[in-house]
């Protein structure tokens, strides 16, 4: 079918297209189709096939189409609707609807949808009373059809109607008329639904179909004191299990509306409503019927959490607001686990947020008062969420799901979060409360104790000292006095005395001769495989925070460290041993890390395979993580403010401890090197140990700069890799400045550019990530040490070149970095000759790649970027850009077809006199890259 001619659009073709779209089940022919039914939806012949369509004898299929054409024509195209036929069109469509009512329930919604469409835009003035008539012409006797389906339908009608309105393009001064013409039809629409409902002999269908008419109609924000009959009535039909979820969906959409809080008249009336499903909600927990439990907690929920400060500010009525807080807490420790045998609690968390800031907002005599009554209230919430955290027994545990317990995990993260917030409330008297029940669980003798009631306790503590400065409490040295009475007989149970460790780890710096007490339990824990994470981690916040006092524990720690092939723990260590003196890090250096080399050794000398490759890579892993927290410049700084004047630790003399380590191990790495130069994964892996030792030694690293370039410059020449370019970038980043250390690094610098140059010859497309690091690197020359590119050896013109070839690869990543290449570049047209020179010959090129990728070449988010180089060219080069923006935007069709001659100029013109803000260029940028292609002014154009 050809798309494009008129005649096409016939009902016989529109079939045929229909048939095609169903059931061809070729997909190329199911996709043609659908592309030409949507133009013959939007064809000016679709006002006559669509009521054709919409015959009796017409299977639903083809009606439906038939009634989502109207409705196109009606909510896209009304301004081709000519007036005059509004009346004759509202005619036809009532009529359709009544023959419909009692047929195919798809095409009476859309049909209901067209009508209310065409409502919307007629109202208020051409059809003033839409709602009315449409209820008046519904309830009339209408011949064949029973009175039962035109009230569903009806129903059906009046609903889709503020559904219609909220998806409705009317422009936004129209939304607003045409929203209040609805609130005041809201008084046709509430006797209708009233009635229905307490009609005796109402179906439960028409009375569910009630209900969603609501919810519908309360998006509007009608009044909630206008409602307030029908939401009662909503309440009754809870009882009815038929009709209990719509009714909740009602009740709660109602009393969410923002609007409502000004009501506080119905708002009080309803909190007895709310209180009196109390025993509806016992006997659901009693029966297990988790449904309901969970609908009436979203009504007790939704009406707190809306109305919390409204509510509160009825002094005289708090016994009311507290009996319906209490009913929310009793949601909250609703019998069973979270999410297995209930999924109700996690609703309540955020009420308890709201009340609590609403409390705390009001000025500090009231708020004495309220909180005489709802500290307790807070106290009892504690309780009540520890005791849901709690783990299920072991063989419960063992039977859920990986989702149930992933589930669980971030359940109990909401819990503590919420542990966190309460304790803003409650203070310390939370923290000795916690305090106090541990302790009386850990002392007491008489009955045995679970683990999970121990677990939620310290869970509780630790929530709230991860994140609050604890160091002024005065439990904290009891809570470490009790830590070692706990029989840690469980994995759960074990990882939460880690994390609650770990939170202490600031106030164990302060109190150093508690760590003989915890230390021993987390180095035992390293032990396990099963808490290699908790322990790790807890190890590193001990070794970052109380470095200074670990040096007796050290060689205890770096023993029992050895067993364990972990990354983090590597850089615990590497905090540790920082704070030793130099020999004692090269000691313990030496008896860690003598295992791996051992074991780099015997690998290095193995035929590469892939069992071998993962090893070699963990082993470099494990020295990158070692050297990047072994830092001894820091002892300097530290000691002067953190460390109190005993822990005063003298300069460091001699090399440091890192660059020995590297001596020793240069020869290895430069052989396991060999063997892998074409893996880019072991490249990487060797590349990052330099990199995080350059990075954390910074001019400490001096002495390694010239081995480490020659090998660099090797390896680039035979396997031109990313990685190493990085690591050139991060030396010149570093060494661009010293005099004695710049020679080694100019030689690699010229070496690397002129290998990357010969791969640009041979052909750069598969090698997008070279190119992305070359052009990082050359911006980094240039911002670091500019003199660089007035060496004889190194080749600007063609540098220059490869950057205009980059700006045209499909990859974003590189040509952002291309694009920040040029903008590096550029301004050195006035110190630096060669560049000078290269930008006076070349420079129109450069501008053409970037006319390009705006007139549509490049992705839209990428038009900053090219702004930036536009603009640059214009502030440093402005002569010679007026002279080539003129000759370049004088092609036709360049850079798009689109875009004439007068908006080109207008383009010109508005970038040139833009020398001082960058901001405005990258909106004109934005502005004709849009015209380029075509966008200006649609939507798609619009969530730029």
């Amino acid at each position: 079918m050809d798309p494009h001619t008129a005649a096409d659009f016939t009902v016989d073709n529109v079939e045929k297209a229909l048939h095609q779209l169903y059931y061809d089940p070729n997909i190329e022919n199911k996709n043609l189709a659908q592309k030409w039914l949507m133009q013959a939806q939007v064809s000016p012949q679709a006002w006559q096939f669509c009521w054709v369509l919409l015959r009796p004898e017409k299977v639903p299929e083809i009606q439906y189409f038939g009634a989502s054409a109207l409705h196109t024509k009606i909510s896209r195209y009304w301004g081709d609707i000519p007036t005059e036929q509004y009346n004759t069109l509202k005619t036809q469509l009532f009529s359709q609807i009544a023959r419909f009512a009692s047929g195919s329930k798809i095409v009476l919604t859309r049909l209901c949808v067209a009508l209310a469409s065409l409502a919307l835009n007629m109202m208020p003035e051409a059809w003033p009373g839409a709602v009315s008539e449409m209820v008046h012409m519904f309830q009339e006797e209408g011949g064949e059809v029973d009175g039962r389906a035109r009230c569903l339908a009806l129903l059906e009608l009046l609903t889709v109607l503020p559904e219609e309105f909220q998806t409705s393009r009317l422009p936004q001064y129209r939304k607003g008329q045409v929203r209040a013409a609805l609130g005041r039809e809201w008084t046709a629409v509430y006797p209708l639904l009233q009635q229905l409902l307490r009609q005796p002999d109402s179906p439960p269908l028409v009375k569910a179909r009630v209900l969603k008419c609501l919810s519908s109609w309360v998006l509007l924000d009608v009044p909630l004191n206008e409602s307030e009959g029908l939401v009662e009535a909503c309440f009754t039909a809870l009882s009815d299990p038929e009709l209990f979820d719509t009714a909740v969906e009602a009740i709660v959409n109602t009393i969410s509306q923002p609007d409502s809080q000004r009501y506080v008249d119905t708002l009080l009336k309803l909190v007895p409503q709310v209180l009196q499903l109390q025993e509806q909600l016992r006997d659901a927990i009693r029966n297990g019927d988790m449904e309901t439990s969970h609908g009436i907690c979203r009504i007790a929920v939704s009406l707190g959490e809306n109305h919390s400060r409204a509510l509160l500010e009825q002094v005289e009525h708090w016994q009311s607001f507290l009996a319906l807080v209490n009913m929310i807490m009793f949601c909250t420790g609703i019998p069973g686990h979270y999410p297995v045998n209930e999924t109700t609690s996690s609703l309540t968390l955020t009420f308890w947020y709201t009340l609590q800031d609403d409390i705390m907002s009001f000025e500090a005599e009231k708020q004495a008062v309220y909180l005489q009554v709802y500290r307790p209230v807070y106290f009892q919430l504690v309780d009540v969420l520890l005791h849901k955290a709690q783990f299920p027994t072991d063989e419960e545990y063992a039977s859920w799901s990986s989702d149930e317990k992933e589930q669980f995990r971030i359940y109990r993260v909401d819990i503590s979060d919420t542990l966190m917030y309460v304790y803003e409330m409650l203070g310390a008297e939370l923290l000795s409360n916690l305090y106090d029940k541990l302790g009386r669980l850990l002392t007491n003798t008489e009955q045995t104790t679970t683990w999970q009631h121990t677990e939620a306790l310290l869970y509780g503590f630790q929530s709230i000292a991860e994140t609050i400065d604890v160091n002024y409490s005065d439990v904290i040295p009891g809570l470490i006095g009790l830590i070692p009475r706990i029989n840690i007989n469980n994995v759960q149970l074990a990882d939460t005395v880690m994390f609650t460790i770990g939170a202490l780890a600031e106030w164990l710096a302060d109190h150093p001769v508690m760590l003989s007490s915890v230390l021993p339990l987390v180095l035992q824990a390293l032990g396990n495989p099963d808490l290699s994470v908790s322990s790790v981690s807890t190890l590193k916040k001990i070794c970052r925070e109380c470095k200074y006092d670990l040096p007796p524990y050290a060689s205890n720690i770096v023993a029992v460290s050895q067993t364990s092939q972990c990354m983090w723990l590597m850089q615990a260590l590497g905090f540790l041993l920082s704070a030793l003196p130099v020999e004692e890090i090269l000691r313990n250096l030496h008896s860690l890390i003598t295992p791996y080399i051992q074991q780099l050794e015997k690998l290095a000398e193995e035929t590469p395979n892939p069992s071998n490759k993962l090893a070699i890579i963990h082993i470099l892993g494990l020295l990158s993580n070692l050297f990047t927290t072994l830092d001894i410049t820091k002892q300097e700084e530290e000691s002067g403010e953190n460390a109190p004047p005993i822990k005063s630790v003298p300069p460091q003399t001699g090399p440091n401890p890192v660059v020995v380590v590297l001596q020793q191990v240069f020869a290895l790495i430069q052989t396991v090197l060999s063997k892998w130069l074409n893996d880019s994964q072991v490249v990487e892996a060797v590349c990052a140990i330099f990199e995080k030792s350059v990075k954390t030694l910074l001019h400490d690293f001096a002495p390694m700069v010239s081995q480490l370039s020659e090998m660099l410059g090797q390896m680039y020449s035979t396997i031109p890799q990313a990685s190493a370019l990085d690591l050139t970038r991060q030396m010149v980043h570093i060494f661009a400045s010293q005099t004695n250390d710049f020679p080694p690094i100019k030689a690699l610098f010229e070496l690397v550019t002129s290998v990357t140059l010969t791969i640009f010859q041979q052909g750069p497309r598969d090698h997008p990530d070279i190119v992305d690091s070359f052009m990082q690197l050359q911006a980094q020359a240039l911002k670091r040490k500019p003199d660089l590119f007035l060496s004889e050896s190194l080749d600007v013109k063609a540098v220059f070149h490869c950057g205009v070839l980059s700006l045209k690869f499909p990859e974003a990543p590189t040509v952002k970095s291309t694009c920040l290449f040029f903008t590096e570049l550029i301004p050195h047209c006035a110190d630096i000759p060669p560049v000078a020179q290269v930008v006076q010959e070349d420079g129109k090129l450069l501008l053409l790649a970037v006319l390009e990728a705006i007139g549509g070449q490049s992705s839209r988010s990428l038009m900053d970027q090219f702004a930036e180089v536009l603009f640059c060219l214009n502030k440093h080069c402005f002569a010679l850009l007026t002279v080539w923006l003129k000759e370049a935007l004088r092609s036709p069709g360049f850079p798009s077809s689109r875009v004439s001659l007068e908006q080109k100029d207008t383009f010109s013109q508005q970038v040139l006199r833009e020398r001082l803000n960058k901001r405005r260029v990258k909106d004109i940028v934005k502005e004709f890259t849009l015209v380029c292609r075509g966008l200006h002014g649609t939507e798609y154009a619009a969530d730029y």
